[in-house]
């Protein structure tokens, strides 16, 4: 009993955390996901599949089992239709006092930190929690969906341990399972 009060509690300081993010949203962004709402936006053809090279998915499983707080990324890359390839993921510039276990916030933008084709940003949620852009049930976007609302990118993803939830301009939530880590059990089988 006591842990669903507690996860209630959660959700509604998260609910009410964002609305006060939404309060300090600069206009610029506040316009841009205006005209994505409003299909005013040119976004072409909408994403349908996420194809991370096989460098992308260990750079993913290296960060992820490596840090204890949140890791952000930019998705190097090119639009192919309706896919998104992305063949690097080069580091964002945060500052390390701006990483937390549950928030990181870039320093510059991805072009701004000189990397160029950029489809998109990831980040990861330590311990696999909260891996969703609206909060469940609902159609309330999360701090998540209200940040990727305000991205010129054609995705957004979040890496969840074994799997990562994106997003695309449609607001349509998918995920992509990542193979499991063979070498690493092998590793921890040889280390008994």
């Amino acid at each position: 009993m006591k842990e669903g009060r507690k996860r209630i509690i959660r959700t509604v300081v998260a609910a009410l955390g964002l609305t006060a993010l939404l309060a300090l949203q600069p206009e610029s962004a506040r316009l841009v996901e205006s005209a994505w709402a409003r299909g005013e936006a040119s976004h072409g053809p909408a994403v349908r599949k996420l194809i991370l090279s096989d460098q992308a998915r260990r750079y993913l499983q290296l960060q992820y089992r490596s840090y204890p707080t949140e890791f952000m990324g930019c998705m190097i890359g090119e639009t192919r239709g309706s896919a998104v390839v992305v063949r690097r993921i080069a580091p964002a510039d945060v500052e390390p006092n701006h990483s937390t276990a549950t928030r990181v916030v870039p320093h510059q933008t991805c072009e701004d930190a000189g990397w160029s084709g950029t489809v998109g940003m990831i980040h990861s949620h330590p311990g696999g929690e909260r891996c969703w852009y609206f909060f469940p049930g609902t159609q309330v976007a999360s701090s998540d969906g209200q940040s990727f609302a305000g991205q010129p990118y054609p995705v957004d993803a979040i890496m969840c341990g074994d799997h990562v939830v994106w997003i695309n301009r449609d607001m349509a939530e998918m995920q992509l399972k990542l193979p499991a880590d063979t070498a690493r059990r092998a590793f921890a089988a040889w280390e008994r």
